[in-house]
């Protein structure tokens, strides 16, 4: 058993980015921690109550099958990760001496989204003795270099499109759909030769 934790700046990022390989990890019996630094309450859509993201995280992370004592949250305010960098680093820190993981998973370092480029940066300071994979997202990477990948079952897509379908208030953005969660999926599996996978940037391997 591994001890693996999810970075996920945002309320859904974990989900979008390496859901399936999280269904995967947790049916094989690893224990799974998920992180997550903003419940975006300011980029709800209007109408939305401001816990709304927070509600939908539990609900799509216990689809995945991760440990509702396992979901750590922060509130720090979306867009604005910059401004608190130190402080996410320290939390990190303390992630790190209180989960102790085996790998972490974390944004892309080319994504360009302002709050996933300080965790996958602050994410490295903080667990630089530790593998560590940058997951894909590619509405922000202008590039994308594929040189891991963890191959799924269909079953696997399936519990990613379910945990992503809690996400009733994001519903409305192309890529939460299970076309491209698919489409995405086929062709990384056609790169490694398996039917589906996720792929990954290596930033840190120890082995």
């Amino acid at each position: 058993m591994k001890r693996i934790l999810i970075l996920a700046p945002h309320t859904d990022d974990g989900e979008l980015g390496c859901g399936g390989s999280i269904a995967r990890f947790c049916e094989e019996g690893n224990l799974i921690f998920y992180a997550a630094f903003s419940t975006c309450r300011r980029s709800l859509p209007e109408g939305w109550e401001p816990d709304t993201l927070e509600k939908e995280l539990r609900k799509a992370t216990t689809v995945l099958g991760i440990p509702s004592s396992n979901l750590i949250l922060y509130d720090y305010d979306v867009r604005k990760f910059k401004e608190y960098r130190q402080q996410i680093l320290e939390d990190l820190v303390r992630l790190k001496e209180e989960v102790r993981p085996d790998l972490v998973l974390v944004p892309s370092p080319t994504d360009i989204h302002q709050d996933h480029q300080v965790i996958s940066e602050e994410g490295l300071r903080a667990f630089k003795t530790t593998s560590l994979l940058g997951y894909e997202m590619p509405w922000n990477n202008v590039t994308f270099n594929t040189r891991a990948f963890i191959p799924l079952q269909e079953r696997h897509l399936e519990i990613k499109v379910n945990a992503l379908l809690e996400y009733h208030s994001q519903l409305h953005k192309s890529y939460v759909s299970r076309e491209f969660i698919y489409s995405l999926a086929s062709v990384r599996g056609v790169q490694m030769g398996a039917r589906y996978a996720e792929a990954f940037e290596v930033i840190r391997l120890i082995l």
